[in-house]
């Protein structure tokens, strides 16, 4: 009588089905950062219909720049009363910041336009997000203003709603807020296809996650 050997299963077989699934997890992951990466960051307000200030937060030159045109597109379409710009209070060289600002704005946006800008200067220590939201506060709170739409770049609004909201619930819960994201010419999209754009990204996500874990 004949017997067959069944040969026996390999102990190989498990662990490269795990590998497998593994691999299709991760590929998922990716394509779903790629996709979906924007949304991450992003968290953008209906417009209200009107507020006492627009607050614009400080960014790179070129991020700023947008921040502010956007900011003054709110003048102009009567939803802010004012802008509050946040500035350094010095340059490098130790050059005054607001004078120059105003300059600049009188130069793009004409002197009507200007003379309802506001200045908030921060020190040389303000190097995060929660720390010039304290610093603003003060401005604000000095202007006695009750509504505020907060301007910043797309990219940044999800992790500054998340500080300002902190900031604002310590302060003056009964201050309302709400945030407007702007275009920002460096964070080109789609942004893995842009160097700039992918290392804005990188360190978005980074800064969001201490955020989300509670860090300043």
């Amino acid at each position: 009588m004949n017997h067959e050997i069944q040969p026996m299963p390999s102990r190989s077989q498990p662990f490269l089905r795990i590998v497998g699934w593994l691999f299709v997890v991760a590929v998922l992951i990716v394509l779903s950062i790629l996709l979906w990466g924007n949304n991450l960051l992003v968290s953008i307000d209906p417009m209200p219909t009107h507020v006492d200030s627009a607050v614009v937060l400080q960014g790179s030159i070129l991020g700023e720049k947008a921040r502010l045109t956007g900011a003054i597109s709110l003048l102009q379409q009567g939803v802010a009363n004012r802008v509050l710009v946040s500035v350094p209070k010095e340059s490098y060289w130790g050059q005054s910041i607001p004078p120059v600002a105003r300059a600049y704005l009188e130069r793009t946006y004409g002197e009507q336009l200007a003379s309802r800008v506001d200045f908030c200067e921060t020190s040389a220590g303000v190097n995060s997000t929660a720390q010039e939201a304290e610093v603003l506060m003060g401005c604000i709170q000095e202007h006695t203003w009750r509504s505020i739409v907060i301007v910043t770049s797309d990219y940044h609004t999800h992790r500054a709603r998340i500080l300002w909201r902190k900031t604002i619930a310590r302060h003056d819960p009964a201050l309302h807020f709400s945030m407007e994201g702007v275009a920002d010419p460096e964070f080109q999209k789609p942004w893995w296809r842009h160097r700039q754009a992918a290392k804005i990204w990188l360190g978005e996500c980074t800064r969001f996650l201490w955020t989300l874990l509670g860090g300043p």
